[in-house]
């Protein structure tokens, strides 16, 4: 397991994912096709978003959300507009990366959703208006630890791992204010992550990460388990 989250090698998959002399400019997941731009995370090279899209009940296996819907760290845009796609009646897709902005942007126009679809570069909720509120706020996070002083030496590295999880607490923290009543906080998570470490920091704020659902994965030698949590608070 301590291979498995080792930050280095995180960051050594996200050098040769950005890097692939075989990376594509369009992908085909779950039966659509999607627009790849450089610097974007790419999920032909990580079975991560396609399982993502079975956990939230996006592929047809499961109740999928429905109502508003906040999507923060929206990569190329699968997870967003698939939720429009789905019913969503309001979906804003964000995220700190400019090119994941406009990777969104063509994903939400090639699937005739751009209407529904609003895109925002924001560093988690920083640039939202205060008075949005949604019935689901959703993060795909990037759940590898890596230690509280490394610093991000591309964009495209802020997708794999986060230094102290200073993110994921920032998520975790003012995600509840987002919500509609009744909403809920969930969060995409493997066991390329500490769990155990993120829940006890919940549990410091008297909360909960409660799992939903969960699939396992191989990959190459190793079988990963990815993780729908849902946050329950204190307020409940």
């Amino acid at each position: 397991m301590k291979g498995v989250r080792s930050y280095e090698r995180s960051l050594a998959r996200s050098k040769a994912a950005r890097s692939h002399k075989d990376r594509p400019e369009v992908f085909t997941l779950h039966g659509r096709r999607w627009d790849l731009l450089d610097d974007v995370f790419a999920p032909p090279f990580s079975p991560s978003t396609g399982v993502a899209m079975d956990l939230l009940g996006l592929t047809g296996s499961g109740r999928p959300p429905c109502g508003s819907f906040l999507e923060i760290g929206c990569g190329t845009g699968v997870i967003a507009v698939s939720a429009a796609l789905a019913g969503c009646d309001r979906v804003v897709a964000a995220d700190i990366n400019p090119h994941a902005v406009r990777n969104t942007e063509m994903n939400a126009a090639r699937h005739g959703v751009a209407g529904r679809v609003r895109t925002l570069r924001s560093d988690l909720f920083a640039g939202l208006p205060e008075a949005d509120r949604f019935d689901t706020v959703y993060w795909h996070s990037n759940f590898v630890l890596a230690p509280p002083g490394y610093r991000h030496r591309d964009i495209h590295e802020r997708a794999y791992v986060d230094p102290g999880y200073e993110a994921h607490l920032r998520y975790l923290r003012q995600a509840p204010r987002r919500l509609t009543e009744g909403g809920r906080v969930l969060l995409h998570f493997s066991s390329r992550g500490d769990l155990a470490r993120l829940r006890r920091s919940v549990a410091d704020d008297g909360g909960d990460l409660r799992p939903i659902a969960s699939a396992t994965v191989r990959e190459g030698t190793e079988d990963i388990e990815y993780t729908l949590l849902e946050l329950i608070t204190a307020a409940g």
